[in-house]
């Protein structure tokens, strides 16, 4: 029997902002990445194997995967037959308006992976709704059961220790990288900038304080502006240049092996402007 190919579907609700993806893949899905929203999906069909905070998980049909902002995550299939999904992509300033209410400013997630088959209908539902014609009030109607039902799944952040010297460095080697995404820094200048002894202690505070290199976190950075670039119009070789990419192709791979759909396609689907290059997984 033959496995249907890749497939990404893209919808993009501009008045609230949210993002409906409905995803199948037969295998590798794609690398570790970081997000700006929040991300609430539901696996449909099949294992789909992906890593956050720091351990693989396995959600099968059903099960309901949460994912907060900055948190990074892979996907693959975690058996044969590949695997698709539903998922919903909540802005910041949406997630927290729709929270006001809610005592807390900084909620997180208390697990990233969880059983709750009212929230995981709330999303299918919710991506039908934003993926096809329907009424501004049926939308957020859609909308506004998902955010209910996410309720009891979110919790108060923890509070972060400040930590010591090397809490110091990373923090601020972190904020040379967000200063300026495009700039090719070395990691002998950056540990420069941020204090460190030398790269390799900056190397080993960084991990520690992020769970990931320098250059990687960089690299998510690029991604991220890219997505917003994109999504805003900007063409990719713009895109490309604006994010400290090598070139077009440089952020064509790397965009695809995060989002799985490429950076044409991407915009295609937020701007509704067609590109003779866009095509999806």
């Amino acid at each position: 029997m033959l496995t249907p190919p890749d497939r990404v579907r893209l919808a993009h609700d501009a008045a609230t902002g949210v993002e409906a993806i409905q995803a199948r893949f037969a295998a590798h899905a794609y690398d570790l990445h970081r997000h700006d929203d929040w991300l609430v999906g539901v696996t449909d069909h099949g294992v789909q194997d992906f890593l956050c905070r720091g351990a693989r998980r396995l959600s099968t049909p059903g099960r309901v995967i949460l994912i907060e902002p900055q948190e990074a995550h892979d996907g693959q299939a975690g058996a044969e037959g590949g695997f698709s999904y539903r998922m919903l992509y909540l802005p910041r300033t949406w997630l927290r308006a729709g929270l006001a209410d809610t005592p807390g400013t900084s909620p997180r997630f208390a697990a990233s992976l969880c059983d709750d088959p009212e929230l995981g209908a709330a999303i299918r539902h919710a991506c039908a709704a934003l993926s096809a014609p329907a009424e501004r009030l049926a939308r957020d109607a859609a909308l506004d059961a998902v955010l209910a039902r996410l309720r009891p799944h979110l919790g108060p952040a923890p509070r972060v220790a400040s930590g010591g010297r090397a809490a110091r460095v990373a923090r601020l080697a972190r904020e040379v990288l967000h200063d300026d995404v495009a700039a090719d820094i070395g990691a002998d200048a950056l540990a420069q900038a941020a204090g460190a002894a030398d790269r390799f202690q900056l190397a080993r505070a960084f991990r520690a304080a992020y769970g990931t290199s320098p250059h990687a976190y960089l690299l998510q950075l690029r991604l991220l502006l890219a997505r917003r670039l994109l999504a805003g119009g900007e063409r990719p070789a713009a895109a490309a240049a604006a994010c400290g990419f090598a070139d077009q192709s440089h952020l064509g791979r790397r965009f695809r092996q995060a989002y799985g759909v490429t950076p044409a396609a991407f915009r295609a689907l937020c701007t509704d402007v067609p590109d003779d290059a866009a095509h999806f997984a």
